[in-house]
């Protein structure tokens, strides 16, 4: 069979980054103008394996992406590229072996985390998680969550710990984060465990991929902004996610108006924080004050 017409098994459960596959593809399709029957047509398959394909649920190969964004009139390249690349990866991420123990929004952060170009992020009152140490992990989900087991929590502060690897593996992702002051100034456990937290913010700035700037409480003309966020760069605008925690639980988006929306709010954000020099002075005067 031509790589065209390759079939592969359907999935129960597909990923994030599957499901954003598909939805990529179909939002391809729906800016040529094309039915899933004309699609399906020209591929050899059934009308209806076209919409398990756009929902990820069934596998696509990197020469399928290629057929159908030529098929689809796509002149961007890049885009397709990226499209290609997300339909060769083969294999199971570290987070997969929490997939019966943490919800799976939290596995589609990792995914997405892992695959990233870039992190912005903006935190109102907790350190960002991936510069979290230890000890505050332990101690954040031990007050969040009091009546789980230590072997639960022990089981979230091994995935946050994991999720961290990110910036401090041989190829790291760029990370760049905006705190508030009263993050900083909010104790996490013992005052021990939120001097060493500070002072471990200051030695990861050391990383040429780490920036972090802070907002301090008596900046003028900032209106809190509302909730934090993480503002996810992939290796096309296109592919960008955005995620951001609510009472309810986490949040992931990635259509294109709402893309823009955090863009610029993290643009307005910035512009109300302190040079990256005088963020770090300010971290090293509220960890010994503390």
């Amino acid at each position: 069979m031509g790589a065209g017409r390759t079939r592969m098994p359907p999935r129960s459960t597909p990923t994030a980054r599957q499901r954003r596959l598909g939805s990529e593809l179909r939002k391809m399709r729906l800016a040529a103008g094309l039915t899933t029957e004309s699609t399906a047509k020209l591929l050899g398959v059934p009308r209806t394996n076209l919409p398990n394909m756009e929902s990820g649920r069934s596998g696509i190969s990197p020469d399928r992406v290629r057929v159908l964004a030529g098929h689809y009139g796509c002149t961007d390249m890049r885009w397709v590229d990226a499209l290609a690349a997300m339909a060769s990866e083969r294999g199971k991420g570290w987070w997969e072996s929490y997939r019966d123990e943490l919800p799976e929004l939290a596995l589609d952060l990792a995914e997405y985390e892992h695959h990233a170009t870039g992190h912005r992020s903006f935190e109102v009152v907790h350190i960002p998680g991936l510069l979290q140490t230890e000890d505050h992990i332990r101690a954040m989900f031990s007050y969040a969550y009091p009546t789980r087991k230590s072997s639960e929590i022990e089981n979230l502060v091994s995935f946050r710990m994991g999720r961290r690897t990110v910036i401090e593996r041989e190829v790291p992702v760029e990370f760049d984060t905006i705190v508030h002051e009263a993050a900083l100034r909010i104790k996490v456990g013992s005052r021990k465990t939120t001097r060493a937290q500070l002072r471990h913010i200051l030695a990861m700035t050391e990383r040429s991929n780490v920036t972090v700037r802070v907002i301090p409480f008596d900046t003028e003309g900032f209106a809190g902004a509302g909730s934090a966020m993480l503002y996810l760069a992939a290796a096309v605008p296109q592919l960008d996610t955005v995620q951001f925690d609510t009472a309810h639980g986490s949040i992931i988006l990635d259509d294109d108006a709402q893309l823009r929306r955090y863009q610029d709010r993290l643009t307005k954000i910035a512009r109300s924080a302190l040079a990256p020099r005088e963020s770090l002075d300010m971290i090293h005067r509220i960890a010994e004050e503390t």
